[in-house]
């Protein structure tokens, strides 16, 4: 009985130490996904879609259909309520000029819906390119559900960089080590989730 259970036990500990071998060089490989810059800053796209939940995607969003890098700025994942104006009052550098060329979704409440969501509305538009605006360590995940909800568009990621995610050093910050492991698991949650 002992060396049965001393097998099991020995069987167990392996199994786990490789489920956990695996998953640390998942975790590696992510990070390596995530960007440190934005790598293109001269394509013109059909539009310009900033995903909420940071407070530096939508001013990023906001300088870029300024900028003329697209005709038309799309805010996905917007609070029940939230109108154009109040964007731009929020944003107050932004210029009123800019409110005629800005749609929102209210639609989504998470990444998924946020593919989902967009699709829709690029589908309506006739647009086959964007320039797709979320936080770098949140880029990985959006780009593989956009490209699975809509891969005929083509995508050019425009990452911005939170100041309190430490991701050059994300083992000496507890809260950045958290924040990127939830967002792994949120990866390969949507790896194995099917598309709807």
């Amino acid at each position: 009985m002992r060396r049965r259970r001393r097998s099991r036990t020995r069987r167990l500990g392996a199994g786990l130490g490789v489920l956990l071998l695996a998953w640390s060089a998942g975790f590696v490989w992510f990070m390596d996904r995530i960007p440190q810059r934005v790598a293109d800053m001269t394509t013109r796209t059909d539009a310009i879609v900033v995903l909420t939940g940071g407070s530096e995607r939508l001013p990023a969003g906001l300088e870029l259909l300024e900028a003329g890098f697209a005709d038309r700025l799309f805010v996905s994942g917007v609070y029940s309520g939230v109108d154009v104006t109040t964007i731009l009052d929020v944003n107050a550098q932004a210029p009123a000029t800019l409110a005629c060329c800005i749609d929102l979704g209210h639609d989504a409440r998470h990444t998924v819906g946020n593919a989902r969501e967009t699709a829709v509305w690029m589908a309506a538009g006739g647009r086959a390119s964007m320039r797709l605006v979320t936080a770098h360590y949140h880029m990985p995940r959006s780009l593989y559900l956009f490209h699975r909800a809509m891969p005929e568009i083509e995508i050019v990621p425009h990452p911005v960089f939170p100041g309190g995610v430490r991701v050059e050093a994300w083992w000496r910050h507890p809260r950045t080590f958290v924040l990127l492991v939830d967002e792994y698991a949120k990866y390969l949650v949507s790896l194995a989730w099917p598309p709807a």
